[in-house]
C-alpha cells in the first residue's frame, strides 16, 4: 500500500505531489462510499479521534466528525468554550489530559498560527491541522484542488485565480501551494491593502483589477472578507469593496468563456460574490462541500496507517 511521506497534516508545505494525488486517489474511493445507500466503512473501527475546536466553526467541524463516523472511528468533540482552557490551562495540557484517554489522532482548529506544529512536536498523537490562525487550512486547499480537478481534470498548466481577503485567508496559503504542487498557474487579485508584503516571493502573480484576472483565468476561488481578523479598516467600504471585486452575472456576462467558481464559505452573498453567481451552473460551491467528506476521510485513512493500528 502507498502512504504519505508525513505523520501529520500541518500544512499543503510538507506534503509534496506524490501525497496529493494519493489522497486524490483514495478520496475518489470513499466518494463512491459515501454515494452509496450504505454509508459507512469499517476501516477505523479501533482508531479514537477528538476534534478539538478553538475557534468557531460548521462546515470544517461538521465535515471532519461526519468522515471519522463514515470511517466508524469513535470521536469525541471538543469545544474550548466550555473547557478548562478558558480557567488557564495550557494547549499541552489539555491535548495531554485527552490523550490519556487513550485518543489517537487530534484534530485542531486554533486561532494562533503554528498551533498545530508547536502541538505535534510535544504530544504523542498524530496532528491533523483543520486551520492554524492566518496560516494554513490544508484539508481545504485539498478538497478546493480536488473539486477542480473532477471538473478540469489534470490541472498542470491551467490558470486558476484567487481573489479577496489574501492578508487574513488561510485558505489562500494553502491553495497556492497545493495548485502549484500540480502544475497550475496561480493568480491573486486584491486590493494592495488586501495583499501581504511577501506574497510575490510564492512565485504567485498579482493583479488589482477583477476583470483581467477573470478574462486570465479557467477558474476563480473567490474570498470571503474576514472582518473578524481586521482591527483596522482595510478599504472604504463593503459597497466599494463589493463594486470592485464582488463577483456579478454583469462581470461573468461580458466574458467571453465560461469559468469554474469555487468559494470557501461561509458567503457573505452580496459582497464577494452575488447569490445569482453562487447559486449559478458555473459555481461548484456544493460540490465542494460533498467532496470535503471524501477528502477528510482520505486524509483521516491514510494517516491512520501510519499508526500501525487500523483495522484489517
Amino acid at each position: 500500500m502507498k502512504t504519505l511521506s508525513v505523520n501529520h497534516l500541518l500544512g499543503i508545505k510538507q506534503l509534496t505531489a506524490e501525497d496529493l494525488h494519493l489522497i486524490f486517489e483514495t478520496a475518489d474511493h470513499f466518494k463512491e462510499v459515501i454515494n452509496r445507500p450504505i454509508k459507512k466503512v469499517p476501516s477505523l473501527r479501533d482508531i479514537t479521534i477528538a476534534n478539538l475546536f478553538f475557534e468557531n466553526s460548521t462546515r470544517t467541524k461538521l465535515s471532519f466528525e461526519l468522515a471519522e463516523k463514515r470511517l466508524s472511528a469513535d470521536v469525541i468533540n471538543f469545544s474550548a468554550s466550555q473547557s478548562s482552557v478558558k480557567k488557564g490551562e495550557t494547549l499541552v495540557d489539555t491535548v495531554n489530559n485527552i490523550l490519556a484517554m487513550k485518543v489517537d489522532m487530534v484534530i485542531m482548529r486554533h486561532p494562533k498560527p503554528g498551533a498545530a506544529q508547536f502541538l505535534s512536536e510535544r504530544v504523542n498523537a498524530c496532528i491533523i491541522n483543520a486551520g492554524d490562525g492566518t496560516h494554513e487550512h490544508p484539508s481545504q486547499a485539498l478538497l478546493d484542488a480536488y473539486s477542480l480537478r473532477e471538473k478540469m481534470g489534470d490541472l498542470k498548466g491551467k490558470r486558476i485565480a484567487i481573489v479577496g481577503d489574501i492578508l487574513h485567508s488561510r485558505v489562500a496559503l494553502s491553495n497556492i501551494f497545493a495548485l502549484q504542487k500540480l502544475g497550475a498557474q496561480v493568480k491573486l487579485c486584491a486590493p494592495k491593502s488586501l495583499l501581504p508584503q511577501y506574497i510575490e516571493s510564492l512565485g504567485v502573480e498579482i493583479e488589482t483589477d477583477l476583470m483581467k484576472t477573470l478574462q486570465w483565468c479557467d477558474a476563480v476561488n473567490m474570498l470571503r472578507v474576514q472582518n473578524e481578523r481586521m482591527e483596522v479598516k482595510y478599504f472604504p467600504s463593503t459597497r466599494e469593496y463589493a463594486m470592485l471585486y464582488g463577483l456579478t452575472m454583469e462581470k461573468l456576462e461580458q466574458l467571453r468563456k465560461e469559468i469554474i467558481i469555487l468559494h470557501p464559505g461561509p458567503i457573505n452573498r452580496g459582497v464577494e460574490i452575488t447569490s445569482a453567481v453562487a447559486d449559478s451552473d458555473q459555481a461548484i460551491i456544493l460540490d465542494q462541500v460533498e467532496n470535503g467528506v471524501a477528502i477528510r476521510m482520505a486524509i483521516i485513512y491514510l494517516l491512520a496507517a501510519k499508526l500501525n493500528i487500523t483495522a484489517q
